[in-house]
């Protein structure tokens, strides 16, 4: 069945086309927002496509708006998908009391704990509904697909890409959760989203997942020295050694002054774009 497609808005964009969309989502049972930049490239052929995946507070727009990634999606003919990042008023009592946790922070994972199972199911939205909607009604070519995000969605990039081998065969990420088992952020989230299993929340931490041998693409990662949450809630340095003891290609460049927040993103933004038109030419 074809989804239906609702356009909220859409605004030419360097030569190409910049929308946003809501549809009913079968996975999560209510109506889900995403944005799609389309370069001019895509109205004589099928382009590569980038998921950008946001982190904790942000929606679908934030990184269309915030990023300035159009002006060099469009000259590499690239297509730009971003999604918001959890279900909205769901009716789950407390659903946004919480930054860390709820709306704005479903973490790119399927809860399996009530009540947020009910309608908490990011990862297969991401991986299997949004993706099958992309490459379906948008001029995407499926054997060039690749993923990143930022924070929260830096953790979702590299564990959906980990989790999912084949699906994405590029991967990079600003200033990733990367070891989400050892910080407040990660371990809020697992208890609520996962409940007590240990071994349930080693198979949505990256570092973990690559410790038990499960490999990416040659990885980009960027991380701003200057960020607040770095040592607390972000853990480059455990996620770096285990790369380096499983012989994971990362690239991780640390960045003298550059905080959390989209002045650091757009900065790098061009080499990230870059660096998935190169891993998917």
């Amino acid at each position: 069945m074809t989804a239906h497609l609702e356009i909220r808005s859409t605004h030419r964009c360097f030569s190409g086309t910049q929308s946003f969309y809501q549809h009913t989502s079968e996975i999560i049972g209510l109506p889900m927002r995403f944005s799609v930049y389309q370069p001019p490239q895509a109205q004589e052929k099928k382009v590569p496509v980038l998921f950008f995946l946001a982190g904790l507070t942000c929606t679908e727009e934030t990184f269309m708006i915030k990023a300035g990634a159009q002006r060099v999606a469009s000259q590499l003919g690239m297509m730009l998908v971003s999604m918001d990042t959890s279900p909205r008023q769901t009716g789950i009592d407390g659903e946004a009391d919480d930054w860390e946790i709820g709306a704005g922070a479903g973490f790119y994972l399927d809860a399996t704990e009530t009540p947020w199972s009910s309608y908490f199911r990011m990862e297969s939205y991401v991986t299997k509904e949004l993706y099958q909607l992309i490459l379906s009604q948008f001029p995407a070519d499926q054997e060039r697909i690749g993923i990143f995000g930022h924070s929260m969605g830096g953790h979702g990039a590299l564990t959906l890409a980990l989790r999912n081998p084949g699906l994405y065969r590029s991967v990079s990420a600003f200033a990733p959760i990367a070891a989400p088992l050892h910080c407040p952020w990660g371990q809020k989230a697992f208890h609520h989203f996962l409940g007590n299993l240990p071994q349930s929340w080693r198979e949505h931490d990256a570092t973990a997942l690559i410790e038990a041998g499960y490999q990416l693409p040659a990885l980009l990662v960027d991380q701003g020295l200057n960020d607040p949450f770095l040592n607390e809630q972000l853990h480059l340095d455990r996620f770096e050694a285990a790369c380096q003891l499983k012989g994971q290609p990362l690239n991780l460049r640390r960045h003298e002054g550059y905080d959390h927040g989209y002045y650091f993103i757009s900065t790098f933004i061009a080499d990230h774009l870059h660096h998935h038109y190169n891993q998917l030419a």
